[in-house]
């Protein structure tokens, strides 16, 4: 899917670069600065949505697209509260992508219209989606949470954020205290089901 992306960018782009985790995308948009950047909302280690919202507090000038497999308001209205310029299906025909961009490059914001509706009707009613468990948990607890839905192992997760396994043991269950579970075993389920991995 990447590589289609990537092929109908470069005909009207320059694609500066691909981050393969959400980690190396904020690392890549300080660097790079691109006017626009498009990110799938599952990534590894650390969400899209995690990773834009800390993309748009570096002050950066960066306006960020959403894709998502996930049709669901709540994630819509979690990225647009972030500052989110763009979210759209990852089904949508490719030429909605290049409106999109269009779009937010002229500093408007591009919403999916099979969503738009339903998000706009969520905000005029005030009937905001419910709380998200999730932001009781710092931003490394997210990580973590995340790379456990991904299977990853304790040592995997150690490695992979360059910490010890005793330090992903505390946070681990510190989550189960915070998010008010029964054992460790309840984190998976619980980050699957709130949007997780």
């Amino acid at each position: 899917m990447v590589e289609g992306i990537k092929k109908l960018l470069t005909a009207q782009y320059d694609v500066l670069d691909i981050a393969e985790d959400g980690n190396q995308l904020v690392q890549l948009a300080k660097k790079l600065k691109p006017d626009v950047i498009v990110s799938d909302i599952s990534m590894p280690i650390m969400n899209g949505i995690n990773a834009a919202e800390q993309i748009l507090s570096s002050g950066l000038e960066t306006k960020v697209i959403l894709l998502t497999m996930l049709p669901e308001v709540k994630f819509a209205m979690k990225a647009l509260d972030i500052g989110v310029h763009g979210y759209l299906l990852k089904h949508a025909a490719p030429e909605e992508l290049l409106i999109a961009i269009k779009t937010v490059l002229m500093n408007k914001t591009y919403i999916t219209p099979t969503l738009a509706a339903d998000i706009m009707e969520a905000y005029k009613s005030g009937k905001r989606e419910e709380y998200d468990p999730l932001n009781v948990l710092n931003a490394r607890q997210r990580q973590i949470l995340q790379l456990l839905a991904e299977s990853q192992s304790i040592k995997d997760i150690a490695s992979i954020l360059n910490v010890s396994h005793r330090t992903v043991e505390f946070h681990k269950y510190k989550m189960v205290e915070i998010l008010n579970l029964n054992n460790a075993s309840e984190l998976v389920p619980f980050a699957i089901k709130n949007g997780l991995g």
